[in-house]
């Protein structure tokens, strides 16, 4: 049986664990060479290792000598992008109060920023048809306490999808937005802190606001994010796919 993904070159932005690294193996697995990126080359170096087909680029999505410095490797080196994940990002839990100027920019550096940089950026090398992926949230939707910055910053997200599908409709380059439901990555336990059994107890709870009773496992969004990346969505463009258990459906 063909892969899907064979003989395409795909970038993953913030590889190195939870959904980018697992999509990056489903990728390769696929038949991708898959560039990917992280902020730490401890842990850049060991997904390269269990990705395989794989090169790794040291990247701060908000840096943008960075994403001109990785573009320069990816064009040397294959000429081309077929498949772009921008999935690089991140939040914290802060309430309406004690927001700060600083964790604002931080969150719409990472978040917003970063995303529209690492896609306009990638666009002289975006193949004809190429599939560009978006890392949105089911917060796009949700009301969430202490979670309003970050939730902005994906709902901004969400909207470069729908846009952008008009400025690039003459190259026929699909941009979709997908939104993970709560899944079990090391961003999301972090958010409980260091103590394990009150990371528990965050995982329990969201199980409990789930209709199929239990988190997600990032090899779930990773197969959505490959049927974006896919021939199979050919007809797909400008939508968010919610990969969340029916969370945000309810």
């Amino acid at each position: 049986m063909a892969r899907k993904l064979e003989g395409k070159i795909a970038l993953v932005t913030g590889a190195t664990s939870g959904i980018g690294l697992a999509t990056a193996k489903r990728f390769a697995a696929e038949g991708a060479h898959v560039y990917i990126t992280g902020r730490r080359q401890a842990e850049l170096d060991a997904a390269v290792a269990e990705v395989g087909n794989a090169t790794g680029v040291r990247v701060d999505s908000s840096k943008l000598d960075q994403l001109d410095a990785l573009y320069e490797q990816i064009r040397s080196e294959k000429g081309r992008l077929d498949v772009l994940f921008a999935n690089a990002g991140g939040g914290s839990m802060v309430p309406l109060g004690d927001i700060t100027e600083a964790h604002y920019h931080d969150t719409f550096d990472r978040n917003v920023k970063g995303t529209l940089f690492t896609v306009q950026k990638a666009l002289p090398l975006l193949s004809k048809g190429a599939s560009v992926i978006l890392a949105g949230s089911t917060t796009t939707i949700e009301g969430t306490a202490a979670f309003s910055v970050y939730s902005a910053s994906k709902a901004a997200i969400r909207n470069f999808a729908r846009s952008w599908i008009l400025d690039l409709k003459d190259r026929g380059i699909r941009v979709n937005t997908i939104s993970p439901g709560a899944t079990k990555t090391p961003g999301l336990v972090e958010l409980a802190g260091p103590d394990v059994a009150q990371q528990e107890g965050l995982l329990d709870y969201l199980a409990s606001r789930i209709p199929m009773g239990r988190v997600g496992d990032p090899n779930e969004i990773a197969a959505a994010a490959l049927f974006l990346a896919s021939d199979d969505a050919s007809f797909v463009n400008g939508a968010e796919l919610f990969v969340d258990g029916g969370q945000a459906q309810v």
